[in-house]
């Protein structure tokens, strides 16, 4: 059902609201990130998963574990490793005898749950990798003729190491594709550092509160869903898609010379979605071109794909990307001015 513009008001406030509080008790477990706390919440928002790349030791599993808290959501992590099979994830049927008689029972796995932390999702090999692939895209799990709805909302964040990939199976596209946001993890700079060995081994003051409910979340992403976004923004954001296609319409000379593929109309998608979230989160009631800006890297990082002379140069997708956020031209606004 439409909501109102009442309703989308009400709901852009109470989101805007929302996510102060949910940085702030966050802030009570984890010193800095705040931008990729605000990745993860854009994701949580438009019903997005999200991929956390960073090494080991930056809190990743920390801040999804606390998240689960605040949002007063079902949680369970999973560790990938090269034995971890597929019915381990979404379980599977058993054999029961009762009264002589002989039936199968589901037992429902991990994947059942609010929040899945997919922890080293690159250690298992792709058969147990693809386990995850209709839960993401369906939300649901099929074992043998029937199939199983997950909780809403549900919502995946899987992890990755960066500098160790001896014995790990790099996720194919498709799959990575599911992920609307790929997020890198930095270190903490002086200060956040300084600040989180004095808290090492400390009690916080009190636990992080929860703010919202999985129902409250369902209602706050139908009114993310709702922001209005104008053709103008629209038209800018498919430009910057187009533009990551070598041999397309008009991109930039250096993305043929260093782009083997480039991303697909559920990029664009998935950057509309973004950017939705992020403008409803700051109060804002339509999207503009520094959201989509803002959310183009996390977006499109894993959606791009360098060739040899890329990495003989050293530029990685992350560039390609900075570069055409100056390169690619907003759109002639007179176009879509009201008449």
């Amino acid at each position: 059902m439409q909501m109102t513009s009442r309703e989308i008001a009400e709901g852009v406030e109470i989101l805007s609201e929302a996510r102060r509080k949910m940085l702030a008790e966050m802030e009570k477990v984890i010193v800095g990130q705040r931008r990729v706390l605000t990745s993860i919440l854009a994701g949580v928002f438009s019903r997005g998963h999200c991929l956390l790349v960073g090494v080991p030791g930056l809190a990743k599993t920390l801040m999804v574990r606390t998240l689960s808290q605040i949002l007063d959501l079902s949680f369970k992590r999973i560790q990938f490793t090269p034995d971890l099979m597929p019915s381990d994830i979404t379980g599977t049927d058993v054999l029961e005898e009762s009264g002589g008689r002989r039936s199968y029972r589901f037992i429902r796995g991990p994947v059942f749950a609010n929040i899945i932390l997919a922890d080293e999702i690159n250690r298992t090999p792709p058969k147990t990798q693809a386990a995850l692939l209709e839960a993401m895209q369906e939300r649901q799990v099929t074992v043998g003729q029937e199939s199983y709805r997950l909780p809403e909302p549900f919502f995946v964040v899987a992890t990755q190491n960066p500098i160790e990939q001896e014995g790990t199976y790099p996720l194919p596209e498709a799959q990575l594709d599911r992920f609307m946001l790929n997020v890198f993890v930095d270190y903490p700079d002086l200060n956040e550092e300084e600040k989180i060995l004095a808290m090492t081994a400390a009690e916080p003051d009190s636990p992080p509160a929860r703010v919202l409910d999985a129902a409250d979340i369902e209602r706050l992403q139908r009114v993310v869903n709702s922001i209005e976004i104008s053709p103008f923004v629209v038209a800018y954001a498919s430009r910057l898609i187009r533009a990551t296609r070598p041999l397309g319409e008009g991109e930039p000379a250096f993305v043929s010379a260093l782009v083997e593929w480039g991303a697909g109309p559920r990029a664009g998608q998935h950057l509309i979605q973004a950017a939705r979230a992020l403008a409803a989160m700051e109060g804002r009631f339509n999207v503009s071109t520094a959201d989509i800006r803002a959310m183009a890297a996390p977006v499109l990082r894993h959606r791009v794909s360098t060739n040899f002379q890329a990495q003989a140069e050293g530029v990685d997708s992350t560039q390609v990307i900075e570069r055409l956020l100056v390169e690619v031209s907003e759109p002639d606004v007179s176009k879509y001015e009201r008449t």
